[in-house]
């Protein structure tokens, strides 16, 4: 929040009403009420708490000194005191239409969670929540680069659950020793901690990923029309296996289902995809290195007549916008995944995927879908008659 805002953006903003970034509050309000105010506000976007406002009117009432006074003591007490970690308000006293109004500036916190006694809150439209759901709380230390959920343990697996030849083609694919391959070496890749193999290891390296994560594979659905809701589909199938086996089996799968068309080649070959398979595989990829593993869900690829749908669990992290990663930003949200895609993918990072698969399809339409938590991607089909294939 703005702390140059003018008094005519504050007088918008009263007008407007409580949302997720303002609250309203008349005058003296108890601590503990807002201390977790605050505390909601510093692990969602930030916002303003505005006083001398009657909030269910919204009419400017005003507050007397005394009063700013005794608010001023209890937030001085709430940042020194009661929220861990340490978070940096800034309050401010205005003037407006002769009435004096005391702000509240909270920044959008950068290490999250914060909490007040153990308890954290989250602002959620004009109210705030506590939380409760170890996923939830996680995915805040996650937004803050204090948890990455791929180098987290798998419980229960052991080095055993290493395919060991998954390895020796990683290493083979960097020219290096693939003869010995022991437990320290594990550690070593990031694939093994204390015995039990990290989220990103499961995923790249294990014999059976989905034996421990039996949601983390690809939904993929070719349905007869354009409604999600159909009940008729060409081909219904879950994608398992590691990442590159996902990968290369939801390629296969997007051949199978869509046309393949004549652009100038020769009659007697089977023609390009309708749909630039550079795109698909950038997109594919994304969806598959960058979703949120803090969500319990699969991907879902799904083929219409007239689109195709990628749906990757998870809003863009921090503060990233469509907008962004159209212009090549990235934020890295599961570093080790990365790491080992850059080795034995066709992964070149750097942001710049996006980037190709929008020079390669550019009528790609991206979503960031932050009330549902999903990252969205629809790929128009090229319009046709029927749905003849060549495969």
């Amino acid at each position: 929040m703005d702390t140059t805002i003018t008094n005519l953006e504050i007088i918008d903003l009263i007008r407007a009403g409580e949302n997720s970034t303002v609250e309203l509050k008349e005058n003296s309000i108890h601590q503990e009420s807002l201390l977790q105010e605050i505390v909601a506000f510093a692990n969602t976007e930030g916002g303003i708490i505005i006083f001398g406002v009657e909030d269910n009117t919204d009419n400017i009432v005003g507050l007397t000194k005394e009063q700013i006074d005794e608010i001023d003591k209890k937030v001085a007490n709430i940042t020194n005191d009661l929220i861990k970690p340490f978070l940096q308000i800034i309050t401010k006293t205005v003037i407006i239409e002769e009435k004096l109004l005391f702000l509240i500036f909270i920044p959008k916190g950068v290490n999250k969670p914060y909490n007040t006694r153990g308890a954290i809150f989250v602002r959620q439209g004009s109210t705030k929540r506590a939380l409760t759901d170890k996923d939830e709380i996680l995915r805040l230390y996650q937004t803050s680069g204090n948890l990455y959920a791929d180098e987290m343990l798998i419980e229960n697996s052991t080095v055993y659950d290493v395919d060991l030849d998954k390895v020796h083609d990683y290493l083979k694919a960097q020219n290096k020793d693939a003869e010995t391959i022991n437990e320290t070496l594990l550690v070593n890749l990031g694939i093994v901690k204390n015995g039990k193999l990290t989220l990103g290891g499961l995923l790249f390296f294990g014999d059976n990923p989905q034996r421990y994560k039996p949601v983390f594979l690809i939904k993929a659905v070719s349905f007869f029309g354009n409604d999600i809701g159909g009940t008729e589909y060409r081909e219904s199938i879950d994608i398992e296996g590691t990442i590159p086996e996902l990968f290369d089996d939801a390629m296969r799968f997007m051949r199978n289902n869509l046309r393949h068309t004549q652009q100038g080649q020769n009659f007697n070959t089977t023609g390009l995809l309708e749909i630039s398979e550079i795109a698909l595989e950038e997109l594919l990829q994304n969806a598959l290195i960058h979703r949120d593993y803090l969500k319990n869900s699969p991907i879902r690829l799904l083929v219409f007549d007239d689109r195709v749908e990628i749906i990757s669990p998870g809003k863009l992290p921090n503060s990233l916008t469509i907008e962004n990663i159209k212009m090549g930003n990235a934020v890295v949200r599961n570093n080790l995944m990365v790491s080992y895609c850059s080795k034995i993918m066709n992964y070149r990072g750097l942001g710049s995927g996006v980037s190709r698969a929008l020079d390669a399809q550019p009528n790609t339409e991206l979503i960031n879908d932050i009330d549902g938590e999903q990252f969205k991607v629809i790929i128009p089909r090229p319009r046709s008659e029927s749905y003849p294939t060549t495969h």
